[in-house]
């Protein structure tokens, strides 16, 4: 990491939900474990004319301070200023750089700017950076939070205009799974163990199930979620990052654009989703439920009584390559759920001459991703003592209980102190993001302009029927007969 030369972090934002429970929280981490190039000062820029105080007590819930630690977060704040202004005013911007300037001390110095910003003035913020705010006498790097446009027309003239603004090397799509441990531990599990290799195709995979399940609903805040939805919050990046990690060749070398472009070949062997490879849901109240369980989507006095926006989306992809020809890779995401889940489950197929009587139950690889970061092989036992019973069981590398002694970073640590590095490994690339909407556009047109009528489901269930008749059409076998139990605290 560069030290010796002064780094200014800039908030655009900085009044807003994201700045306060995760930029400010992160930033305060990695000064506090002296992560960050000593000379850095942070600088906040939003309408809302507040002072740092004010500033620093809305942080502060989600600040994670221990009893001793006052003082530092005293000094930590200190180093912060802040500046009130619009996102289209030329003068100021000018004001804002004139702070930054003032933050390094009129010293040569870098520049960070994070855009924690609604997109409605990403446009004309990023024109009033690169006109007034960037550096002539250091690096200025620019870290850009989704969402990265709503389709791919969207997304092309955002990429458009900031390519017009800046280098691809100097900016930074944030994917903050693309920083979870479980989604970095990916590329090692498989590249690093030759155990894997030989079985990591289509020859032995049968189905390939990432999922990310969250057991609570809107909560009064599905206005903004309204105009989004479930595929475009969690599918469209997340979910699809992982699948790439998970089904990419190779690369050269762990150099950033190496990575990339394996993952860019996998997107483009992927065709278009059609609705008949999708199940969209949409919640409705349980009628035993109590406090938000009580309350269905539309509901939601923020959302419009006739939406039909999915709070839950299964879509099954095919990769059109050697290795994975006729392999479903299936993305499951909804809102609302039973459990707090995100895990990548690789099924693989039946046992070939079962000679148990059909007792065998499929092998699963499975790397949780959250909560409990693991990796666990469900395999088949004979049951302990004088019976010849089978029985699945696993072998389990449970994070917690394996290195308990090893503090594990928040993603948006792991990812804020790359920028600072200068490394873009976990990073969406703009070809990336452009194969990205070209497999799911045609799809959410289709919804929105057909007004597809999601199939409900319970709060607090495992999602609609028709995604396990889905699961089943796709090679993909529930049981229920196993769960995995996170035993290690």
């Amino acid at each position: 990491m560069e030290t010796e030369r002064p780094h200014v972090f800039v908030v655009l934002g900085a009044s807003g939900d994201l700045a306060r429970k995760k930029i400010y929280p992160t930033l305060w981490w990695l000064w506090r474990e002296n992560r960050l190039p000593k000379d850095t000062t942070f600088v906040g820029y939003a309408r809302s004319p507040l002072a740092i105080h004010a500033l620093q007590n809305s942080c502060l819930p989600y600040c994670a301070l221990s009893a001793d630690e006052d003082a530092l977060f005293q000094s930590f704040w200190q180093k912060n200023r802040y500046v009130a202004g619009s996102y289209d005013k030329d003068a100021d911007f000018k004001r804002l750089h004139s702070e930054l300037d003032s933050s390094a001390g009129a010293r040569p110095h870098n520049r960070l700017f994070y855009l924690a910003l609604p997109p409605s003035v990403f446009e004309p913020a990023t024109a009033n950076i690169k006109h007034f705010c960037t550096t002539t006498q250091g690096w200025n790097r620019i870290i850009i939070e989704k969402p990265f446009g709503r389709d791919a027309q969207s997304s092309q003239r955002l990429s458009d205009h900031l390519a017009s603004l800046f280098h691809e090397d100097q900016m930074y799509r944030i994917d903050h799974y693309l920083g979870k441990e479980m989604v970095q531990n990916l590329m090692t599990l498989r590249f690093g163990n030759r155990i894997f290799q030989p079985s990591w195709n289509r020859e032995s995979v049968a189905s390939v199930l990432i999922t990310f399940k969250e057991p609570f609903g809107t909560q009064g805040r599905g206005g903004y979620f309204d105009s989004f939805g479930i595929v475009r919050d969690v599918m469209q990046n997340h979910l699809l990052q992982i699948l790439c990690m998970v089904a990419m060749e190779k690369p050269t070398s762990v150099n950033p654009d190496d990575i990339r472009d394996e993952k860019v070949k996998v997107l483009r062997s992927i065709k278009p989703l059609q609705l008949k490879d999708v199940v969209v849901g949409q919640y409705v109240k349980n009628p035993e439920g109590q406090g938000d369980a009580a309350l269905g989507y539309l509901d939601d006095p923020t959302v419009p009584k006739d939406s039909v926006t999915p709070t839950y989306a299964m879509a099954v992809l095919q990769i059109n390559n050697e290795r994975w020809d006729g392999v479903p890779f299936i993305l499951r995401c909804g809102k609302a759920l039973n459990e707090r889940k995100a895990e990548v489950r690789i099924q693989y197929h039946d046992v070939a001459g079962d000679i148990f009587e059909g007792e065998t139950k499929r092998n699963e690889l499975v790397m949780r991703v959250q909560p409990g970061e693991a990796i666990y092989l469900k395999m088949m036992c004979k049951s302990p003592g004088r019976a010849f019973d089978l029985v699945e069981t696993e072998l389990d590398l449970t994070y917690s209980h394996r290195y308990k002694e090893v503090p594990m970073p928040d993603a948006y640590e792991r990812l804020i102190e790359d920028v600072f590095v200068g490394s873009q490994m976990n990073f969406v690339r703009s070809d990336e993001l452009r194969e990205a909407w070209r497999i799911f556009t045609p799809l959410l047109q289709q919804l929105e302009e057909d007004r597809v009528r999601p199939v409900t489901y319970v709060y607090g269930t495992r999602g609609p029927k028709e995604a396990d008749h889905k699961l089943l059409m796709n090679n993909f076998k529930y049981s229920g007969s196993y769960k995995w139990h996170q035993n290690h605290k």
